[in-house]
């Protein structure tokens, strides 16, 4: 069957937060929203301003694509033949603030965009489901973790159903006394080149140390704030990277020497450290230069604004 046209003049603007994830021990399935987001505009235009047109102001955009190989006008058509339709042409404005390669989720936040944007395009006054989403957002991507977190805000577990062998989340609530800074360098770190750093194989006693953590780790974010620390150490994943990411990576020692909870945020380089809002003062101090420092909380997912 063929595709249907998308009128000319459909619009809809969405926003998309960054994400976090792994969180130390909780690798490739935890992801955490921050209240931190992208705006992004989509509007369909006639044959005659065919294709798809990006305009990109602030984080990437001097660098970042301006036609159908944007991530978001690729994910937003992958969005569109999923639901059976097409466009004539498209105009995209992005107001990003997220920063490129930095392990906060830019190019979930991206995808996510994408796929809101051809839901609110194609289906304007219907819910947004999420878990509708998962699927192919975790296709684009290669794995569930920042997709499912920018999909469906708070903290997430993406996990595989054993039966069927399909990508689903669960969320919870994060306890209302944590807070977070986010430690950013100069400097982006591709995530290929952090993944390629993982050995393809772990000893036995990391695996169990780690499936240990991530399970202190869910216990702490929501019920437990006093066992954060304990709860994000890591034998899975950030050390391996710390030759791609030196200076992140002495940061992280020296913050958690400190009795802080920092960790590698996604691939990295930027960290993350958690805690009790009160308790994250000290680690300004051991930030060096070249590092920017963001305070940050948890967000909600992906959203359509009211047009």
């Amino acid at each position: 069957m063929r595709p249907l046209t998308l009128p000319a003049g459909r619009t809809a603007t969405v926003e998309v937060p960054a994400t976090s994830a792994n969180l130390g021990p909780g690798f490739d399935c935890l992801g955490l929203a921050l209240d931190w987001r992208d705006s992004i505009t989509v509007a369909t235009t006639g044959p005659s301003e065919p294709g798809a047109v990006v305009e990109i102001e602030g984080e990437g955009s001097a660098t970042l694509p301006r036609g159908a190989s944007n991530l978001i006008v690729a994910s937003l058509q992958a969005g569109l033949d999923r639901l059976g339709v097409r466009f004539d042409g498209l105009r995209v404005r992005v107001r990003n603030t997220i920063p490129q390669g930095r392990g906060l989720g830019s190019s979930s936040a991206a995808i996510v965009a994408g796929l809101t944007g051809a839901h609110a395009l194609a289906r304007p006054g219907e819910e947004f489901e999420p878990a509708d989403w998962l699927p192919l957002a975790d296709r684009i991507e290669g794995h569930p973790d920042n997709v499912a977190a920018a999909l469906f805000g708070g903290l997430v577990l993406a996990y595989e159903t054993v039966t069927d062998r399909r990508v689903a989340a669960v969320t919870t609530a994060v306890h209302p006394d944590l807070g977070g800074l986010v430690l950013i360098p100069e400097q982006p770190l591709a995530t290929d080149v952090a993944r390629s750093l993982l050995p393809s194989e772990v000893p036995h006693r990391d695996a169990a140390a780690n499936a240990g953590r991530a399970a202190l780790l869910v216990h702490a974010l929501t019920a437990a704030p006093e066992l954060i620390f304990d709860a994000t150490a890591d034998r899975l994943h950030q050390s391996y990277r710390a030759p791609a990411m030196p200076e992140s990576y002495a940061l992280l020692t020296a913050l958690r020497d400190h009795g802080l909870a920092a960790v590698v945020s996604g691939a990295g380089p930027s960290l993350l450290v958690i805690g009790r809002r009160a308790d994250l003062e000290p680690a300004t101090a051991l930030v060096p230069a070249g590092f920017r420092v963001v305070a940050v909380g948890v967000g909600p997912g992906a959203g359509i604004l009211p047009s």
